[in-house]
């Protein structure tokens, strides 16, 4: 199961490149994003460009802010295959995935963190996902898939999402763009091979 809330830019205001005020399951920490729709043409991405084959209608943008930061903290199950009791006996791990892009030649991009936290919120393991540049999409216009996983640490309690764009060429639009955020636990195998 995704824990990700929100993960796909499907829920809440948005479907224009107009900035929102706020961001379901998501806290905007800095600037002001955008949810497009892959339709509304432009030069943004479109249904036929590289991305998720199991998109939905609209994207993350950066807006129009050369910096946008989104949050978004969730609790690690307390009970069951993937409890604190399994994190802490090292039998839980965890996959991070997200498909990531920009605009054209532009170097504009967006890079998604994950730091797992104990519980006392002091960061006890970090993976990084992108940005993609450019070169990375063929200088097109393009989402790609980026993802990671590895062991949960003992300890984890939190993990908190950092989804920041970034924008660095010219233009005031903000043209990082992310998509089909994910982020799930499965109970690895014990040593060997007995459940």
């Amino acid at each position: 199961m995704n824990l990700v809330v929100n993960g796909d830019a499907e829920s809440g205001p948005g479907g224009t490149a107009e900035p929102v005020g706020t961001v379901t399951g998501w806290v905007i920490k800095q600037g002001a994003p955008a949810l497009i729709n892959y339709s509304l043409g432009g030069g943004y991405p479109t249904p036929a460009d590289s991305g998720p084959a199991q998109r939905g209608s609209r994207f993350f943008s950066g807006g129009n802010s050369p910096r946008t930061a989104l949050v978004q903290d969730i609790a690690l199950p307390a009970t069951g295959t993937t409890g604190q009791a399994a994190v802490d006996a090292g039998r839980v791990r965890y996959a991070v995935s997200a498909w990531l892009g920009g605009y054209a030649a532009q170097e504009d991009g967006v890079r998604l963190s994950v730091e797992f936290r104990d519980a006392k919120g002091t960061p006890v393991a970090l993976s990084v996902l992108g940005p993609v540049t450019a070169g990375e999409r063929g200088s097109r216009t393009a989402l790609v898939e980026r993802k990671a996983q590895a062991a949960v640490p003992p300890g984890a309690r939190t993990a908190r999402l950092l989804l920041v764009f970034t924008l660095t060429g010219g233009g005031t639009s903000n043209d990082g763009y992310a998509d089909a955020i994910s982020l799930t636990l499965s109970a690895a195998a014990a040593a060997g091979g007995q459940p």
